[in-house]
């Protein structure tokens, strides 16, 4: 079965990256933190099952702002599997992170939009059944 492994993504900042990316995936860990042989610092954080890699911005360059998703080429939002999704929404909310759009009430899962601090958008997902024609809807 095909499944991701892992998610390679450049950020402002990566110690903020961190502290979202344990809010809402508090089974993850730091897996790996050094400096590449270019000196700019990459951090693989994740569990046993998949990671995110986090880099700075290198090559010379300074960061430049994300531009506007669902507009232009690029990810428009990435989507976690969380276990209990108000407690998540509680502590992003009590972290200041901004909601995104409303989601209709569905019957069998719940989800919320959020962004973190470098402005990716992140869709986080608690499903309330293992049948996958019920899990998933591909409106």
């Amino acid at each position: 079965m095909t499944r991701i492994e892992h998610i390679n993504i450049t950020v402002p900042d990566i110690e903020e990256a961190i502290n979202f990316l344990k809010i809402v995936a508090p089974d993850f860990v730091v897996r790996k933190d050094s400096k590449s042989i270019d000196n700019y610092r990459w951090v693989h954080i994740g569990n046993n099952n998949c990671y995110i890699a986090l880099q700075e911005a290198h090559l010379g360059e300074a960061a430049k702002k994300q531009l506007p998703s669902y507009k232009n080429f690029g990810i428009n939002h990435i989507a976690l599997v969380v276990i209990n999704l108000k407690e998540i929404e509680d502590k992003l909310d009590k972290n200041g992170y901004q909601k995104g759009i409303e989601t209709p009430k569905e019957k069998f899962r719940k989800r919320r939009y959020y962004y973190d601090h470098a402005g990716f958008e992140w869709e986080l997902v608690q499903y309330l059944s293992e049948k996958a024609d019920e899990m998933y809807l591909f409106e």
